[in-house]
């Protein structure tokens, strides 16, 4: 039988993250990044009243003007009405004045370099390049804290200057430069991005929302806004996850935050942000200085990247810092934690103009009542059995080969290293039905006859038999997707035999088949959580790296964190 060693490795830690393991943890930056939902939606679509006879006079309802109270109980299912206006921007002139002047004083703060004033006389050429720069910092934004994005943008600048220079790079280059950014899918939609901008468009980005959300993949209604308002001049509004934070608290919306009714509210709110009559165009302002509203006009782009900003850096999640807003004074929820809770029951409000989007809070806890939690689903568990197979040859040489898995170059986790691994077994597998599910998998891949029952020492001269010396289990590795609890189960497999690595059969296969989803009303992609149980992820092509070599290749997180628990089991750190 084939030597097994069984090690006690101590668990990885879990991320902390819900982004899928493979970058810096989710930032405040962009909690919602490209939020968006499909009108049609079965799931929010709103539901038509029956026409009944037209009543001769609309019927009133009492309400407390006031704001909520603090007191749980007080909270009934009809508790605290008011009125659908209550989440409307009515005048938003002296608003986005408070906020650009406020924008004025920080907009350089964080030193983004992607950050420019808007300059109206850009040719058409530069401002296709700014919406060029202004794309690739939003993707790497998406999930992604501002910190972490910069070195990498300027190193993606500096490879990749312009729209051409990326469609003309492959997905090789590409993930070399987003290692370690995580969320790898991003990139590849770049690169086809790119490509489809020169090869359909004409080497450049459409300068309208519709436009570019409709023809470039990867990019939703947030991120067409925010490239189109900043680079363009268009008047389209944003929403990433910290415009609907501010935003919720600004029209003090308590509703299910994905909701299709309350994403309409907060899209409304941030299209009358931006909606703004034209004026002429003044002097260009110094480089590096956005001026008040009484010296230029008011930017779309410019207000968008104020609400951004605000969001992330005063409207916070936690302990938002209100007295330093400088829209408190318009914040219906600011007053709400100042106004003094008296009843007035001289206030009425028409039934019909009732809100009836809100839901009841729980409790009060000021400002940060606001936006309502969202009920996250729980993540499935998923077992994964990663074949950690080593060949080494039957001399006494030094050489020491590793199997790899490249994906192939779209899909998810596009061109990406892996190792083979079983997928979704079951959690209670043995010993033993790990050895067979090792063996198949090794069938799958090289040519040439795999024994089990050969020890380490008794090698055979046949050059098309490698023989299974030991098989080594190295422990769990913990990866958190958004979506699946994931455990990879590590186990080193020594292969010996032959003066050279076993040929690979599987040299490339097309995409894996399964179904379709919809990632945007626009955007399709290949799903692969759809396998049957126990089916070998071998996907893409397969080939042999040098041990010095394995860590040069292009591989998630996740799978730095199998190699670095699979390289413990040699260098005697696991047990």
């Amino acid at each position: 039988m084939v030597k097994r060693t069984r090690h006690t490795a101590p668990q990885s830690a879990e991320d902390e993250d819900w982004n899928g393991g493979e970058s810096s943890s989710a930032a405040e930056d962009s909690e919602y990044n490209d939020v968006s939902y499909n009108r049609k939606s079965q799931y929010f679509s709103s539901t038509k009243r029956k026409q009944g006879p037209a009543r001769k006079k609309s019927k009133v309802l009492k309400i407390d003007a006031s704001p909520r109270p603090s007191k749980p109980q007080d909270f009934g299912a009809d508790a605290s009405p008011h009125p659908k206006s209550t989440h409307s921007i009515v005048a938003p002139a002296p608003i986005r004045t408070a906020l650009l002047d406020w924008y004025r004083t920080v907009h350089t703060t964080r030193g983004m370099p992607w950050r420019k004033p808007y300059d109206p006389t850009l040719s058409a050429e530069g401002r296709a390049q700014r919406a060029y720069e202004v794309w690739i910092s939003e993707i790497m934004l998406q999930q992604t804290q501002v910190t972490t994005v910069i070195p990498y943008y300027n190193r993606w600048m500096e490879k990749f200057p312009t729209i051409r220079d990326l469609a003309a790079a492959t997905i090789d280059e590409v993930n070399g430069l987003w290692k370690g950014l995580g969320y790898y899918s991003r990139a590849s939609r770049l690169l086809a991005g790119a490509q489809k901008a020169v090869n359909e468009l004409g080497g450049r980005l459409p300068d309208n929302a519709k436009d570019i959300e409709a023809k470039i993949p990867g990019i939703g209604r947030y991120s067409a806004g925010a490239i189109c308002s900043i680079a363009y001049g268009e008047q389209a509004p944003v929403l990433d996850g910290n415009v609907h934070r501010l935003l919720s608290r600004f029209l003090a919306l308590h509703a299910p935050p994905k909701a299709k009714a309350t994403l309409d509210i907060l899209w409304a709110g941030a299209r009358a942000m931006v909606e703004i009559s034209s004026t002429p165009s003044p002097p260009n302002p110094a480089p590096g200085v956005l001026e008040s509203e009484s010296q230029s006009p008011q930017y779309p782009g410019d207000i968008n990247q104020a609400l951004i900003e605000l969001g992330s850096t005063v409207c916070k999640v936690r302990e938002p810092d209100c007295e330093a807003c400088p829209l408190r004074t318009w914040c219906a929820a600011y007053r709400e934690s100042t106004t003094p809770r008296e009843r007035n029951s001289s206030s009425v409000v028409d039934i019909e103009d009732t809100c009836l989007v809100c839901e009841p809070l729980p409790s009060y806890e000021g400002v940060t009542s606001y936006p309502m939690k969202a009920e996250r689903k729980k993540a499935r568990e998923e077992l994964d059995l990663v074949h950690i197979v080593e060949w080494q040859p039957q001399t006494t040489s030094n050489e020491r080969k590793f199997l790899m898995i490249r994906r192939p170059d779209t899909g998810l986790l596009a061109g990406l290293y892996d190792f083979p691994s079983s997928i979704d077994v079951p959690k209670a597998i043995t010993l033993e039905a790990q050895d067979k599910l090792a063996t198949e998998t090794l069938s799958k891949i090289i040519q040439g006859r795999i024994r089990q029952n050969v020890g380490l020492g008794n090698g055979s001269p046949d050059s098309e038999t490698f023989n299974i010396s030991k098989i080594i289990s190295g422990g769990d590795v913990l990866h958190v997707f958004s979506h699946i609890r994931k455990t990879y189960r590590v186990q080193w497999i020594l292969l010996r035999g032959g003066d050279s690595p076993p040929t690979i059969m599987l040299e490339k296969t097309p995409p894996p088949k399964g179904r379709r989803t919809k990632k945007s009303k626009t955007e399709k992609h290949i799903v692969d959580d759809v396998k049957p149980p126990n089916q070998s992820d071998i996907q893409g092509g397969a080939i042999w790296v040098s041990l010095n070599e394995v860590m040069e290749t292009n591989m998630g997180s996740g799978v730095v964190k199998v190699w670095n628990m699979a390289k413990s089991l040699w260098e005697g750190k696991a047990g």
